[in-house]
């Protein structure tokens, strides 16, 4: 069959529905739906019922008050904030904001078209049009003239133009003359995107290889609103335990037990701290899921209980292939309980990976989670609370599944083709409710390399088998930005690189990075140099200590934005292009690899070999976060040491800090440290505190204020508490960064203030040759100090 290009037509009959209309254009069927003020659907197919997909989205469509009005031309919907004008012959589509600015429309020549199986959506392509986000990609910042695939495959070793790799998350934003709005293409077939690639830029589209087109169309008056909406649409993170944010060590892998007992006992030795210790394959017998070797690891339980009693937690790695072994409890069961994936004709799906010939479970169907999460029982009754899913695109020697194979996709019966882009979301959903079962009122901790929009509902990311390198240290940090403004808030990389071996001057330069990623992990492959803190000499073992120290420091801050990132969506890391998307000057040179942790602290990644580095810091003033410097916005080239990443933060920051601890289990010194940097702006930081492991913060256990700056009426505002958790920190300490009063009241009262020089991060003097280290000495000199009590009332700091 000769296939050729068939545009969807004209409209030949509608009627209007609750949120918006529905009809048929020749013999195409449509549906626009309004979901809420912001967001709207988009559902064109050849059949005359929609094909359903029923994992990403979440939310249900609100009641909406829609004005609708039609005349020879066209159908108009609008809402408060999002106008969709629908062009009847031919069906084309015009998305508009309140003040009628067009956001995005459909290519007027082919719109919404059929290739075959194949359908797509062609866009036009403004002048200035900007793409972001996408997710797991790599390229530059600005997606704009590049094309990406979507479909979870195993990329070991993949660098910056690797396509695609293990996770699909088919949502961008679009920046057309200074206004967003993002689109989420719903559809779990292979896709593509393709903003303005090889085509003179006549337009923009995205496509998938069969199924129906289904999308939702999000406006949003800032880059932040619209990853809000998405969050909304498809779901937010669940509040991780507070453990999950600290340092963790992995390798491939540690055995037998008394390795595991020296990396733990030697970081605690040399007062490094860290949180989280894993177990990577080795630790199974013979590979196979939910075992342990009773060789290597003679007494898990006992090896769990010891780490425990030293505040670390263990994460193992799980696999979905179950080993084909007659008497291997798990296979049987899954025979006996009919789970796992099948051909057409009835057998059982088979093909080899690290136990051997093995099955797969169906994790697509309710079935097949429901038996993985009670084979998961075997861990949690060990104490385990934290896992690991691994080679779940899934993966399998060869990297040929057939498509034919059969999955149950919530009782609709499709292939491979349809279900491989959502296997590994389903499995760690399954892995994450099972151990939620389990361990009763904690918090589990999931980790995944493959997923789909929405698996952020159930696990954090990491980005795979990187390579030891300057490249992909930058890399990763792109890609974490991304899946940042893909819905993705907690994410990271193996720092180090996990293939290949790292360099000392690497290794300090990336660990110092990863100090400010959401997840914050170490990992090696088999057969290389040993990856600790401390296996790189001493000079990168201080060095690592400061900044894994500074980690801990940051816990507070890091923690709310956490919690900010369970309630709104927002990630911890955050390109630049989130709030400043319309300066052109983010979208060159090493600016695309800068982020912002949360709102206040920006952070300029350089590679381990430079001297010097070009930076750019955004508009407003910004204070170096180790000297406290006051620094101008615009481009600016500064001398760089092994040790010294620059990290900035801005006039109007508010950053909750605590001392040092060992681990996030370690009670403070009971002083919270509220650092705020001095700015003619006004700011916001909220502030939030529970018991960091269990979910009684639903129920109101938890310290929550909302902390006001206010550079105009010179004012500080920690407002009354919610909830009613008693908060740690019993003192407060208010560290005045570029104040420049003498003269504080504190509720009205006049109040006195002490004079401090502090560091933030300890500078490694014995190891540097050059001259002049005082210059980079990190020492915040002569800061005004307001101390007080930690009290649950509202407090105010004025000054004149």
């Amino acid at each position: 069959m000769n296939f050729k290009n068939e545009s969807i037509g004209s409209i030949s009959t509608f009627n209007w529905k609750d949120g918006g209309v529905i009809g048929a254009a020749g013999d195409k069927h449509f549906a626009v739906t309004f979901y809420n003020e912001k967001i709207c659907r988009i559902q064109a197919s050849r059949q005359s019922e929609f094909e359903h997909y029923p994992f990403s989205v979440i939310l249900s469509p609100e009641k909406v008050n829609i004005d609708g009005k039609e005349d020879d031309q066209q159908i108009s919907l609008k809402s408060e904030h999002l106008k969709v004008e629908i062009q009847k012959a031919p069906f084309r589509l015009t998305f508009k904001n309140s003040e009628g600015a067009i956001l995005n429309q459909d290519d007027p020549a082919f719109g919404i078209s059929w290739l075959g199986h194949e359908v797509t959506n062609y866009k036009t392509l403004a002048n200035d049009e900007v793409f972001l986000g996408m997710g797991e990609k790599g390229g530059g910042l600005n997606r704009r003239g590049s094309s990406y695939d979507h479909w979870n495959s195993d990329a070991f070793g993949f660098d910056n133009w690797t396509d695609p790799l293990y996770m699909s998350t088919p949502f961008y934003i679009g920046v057309r003359e200074g206004k967003p709005y993002g689109i989420f293409f719903d559809n779990t077939y292979k896709s593509h995107f393709n903003f303005g690639a090889s085509n003179n830029e006549r337009f923009t589209y995205f496509s998938a290889e069969a199924g129906d087109l289904n999308y939702y169309f999000i406006q949003g008056d800032t880059v932040a609103q619209v990853i809000q909406q998405y969050a909304k649409l498809t779901g937010t993170c669940e509040l991780p335990p507070k453990w999950s944010l600290g340092f963790q060590q992995c390798r491939y892998s540690y055995y037998p037990d008394h390795e595991v007992y020296n990396i733990a006992d030697t970081f605690r030795n040399k007062k490094i701290p860290a949180d989280v210790i894993y177990l990577d394959i080795h630790y199974m017998k013979d590979y196979m899921a939910f075992t342990f070797n009773d060789e290597r690891f003679p007494d898990p339980k006992g090896l769990i209980e010891k780490l425990e009693s030293q505040g670390f937690k263990v994460v193992v790695i799980l696999d979905p292939g179950i080993a084909t072994k007659p008497g291997y409890g798990t296979y049987d069961r899954g025979v006996e309980e009919d789970v796992f994936v099948k051909y057409p004709d009835g057998t059982k799906y088979e093909a080899s990976v690290w136990p051997g010939n093995s099955h797969f479970t169906d994790f697509t169907s309710e079935k097949g989670r429901e038996w993985w999460a009670k084979e998961l029982k075997f861990y949690t009754d060990l104490g385990l609370e934290g896992f690991w899913n691994d080679m779940n695109e899934p993966a399998c020697w060869g990297q040929d599944v057939p498509n034919l194979i059969e999955f149950d996709y919530e009782g609709q019966q499709v292939s491979h083709k349809k279900a491989r882009n959502v296997y590994g979301f389903q499995m760690v959903r399954a892995t994450f409710e099972g151990a939620k079962k389990h361990i009763g009122n904690k918090r589990p901790f999931t980790l995944t390399r493959a997923g789909f929009s929405g698996v952020q509902r159930y696990s954090a990311v990491w980005t795979g088998d990187n390579v030891a390198g300057d490249d992909h240290m930058l890399l990763g940090v792109r890609l974490v930005n991304s899946l940042g403004m893909a819905g993705v808030p907690i994410s990271g990389y193996d720092v180090g690189g996990f293939v290949g071996e790292s360099g000392p001057a690497l290794f300090a330069r990336w660990l110092a990075i990863a100090t400010f990623a959401p997840f914050f992990r170490v990992h090696s492959m088999v057969n290389v140099r040993d990856s600790e803190p401390w296996a790189y000499g001493e000079e990168v073992e201080e060095i690592s200590r400061n900044y894994i120290s500074l980690r801990y420091k940051l816990m507070p801050y890091i923690y709310t934005l956490a919690y900010e990132a369970h309630t709104t969506g927002l990630p911890l890391n955050r390109s630049l292009a989130v709030d400043y998307y319309n300066d052109h000057n983010i979208y060159g040179g090493s600016a695309q690899d800068e982020f912002t942790l949360g709102q206040w602290l920006l952070v300029c990644p350089t590679t381990s070999q430079q001297q010097y580095a070009k930076i750019y810091l955004p508009e407003g003033e910004w204070y170096h976060f180790f000297s406290g410097e006051k620094v101008n916005s615009g481009h600016h080239v500064i001398e760089t040491t092994l040790e010294d990443l620059p990290v900035y933060a801005k006039a109007g920051a508010i950053i909750p800090m605590q001392n040092t601890v060992q681990t996030t289990q370690e009670k403070s010194d009971g002083t919270l440290r509220l650092h705020v940097y001095f700015g003619h702006t006004k700011t916001e930081q909220l502030y939030y505190e529970d018991n960091g492991s269990t979910y009684d913060f639903k129920d109101g256990s938890f310290y929550k204020r909302l902390i006001q700056f206010d550079g105009e009426s010179n004012s500080i505002t920690i407002e009354a508490k919610e909830g009613n958790f008693e908060s740690e920190f019993k003192t407060l300490k208010v560290y005045l960064h570029g104040f420049e009063s003498d003269s504080y009241e504190l509720n009205g009262e006049s109040v006195n203030y002490q004079m401090e020089d502090i560091r933030l991060i300890e500078p490694v003097t014995e190891f540097d040759p050059l001259p002049q280290r005082e210059k980079r000495n990190y020492v915040n000199r002569n800061l005004k100090v307001i101390e007080t009590g930690f009290s649950d009332s509202e407090l105010t700091i004025t000054w004149k």
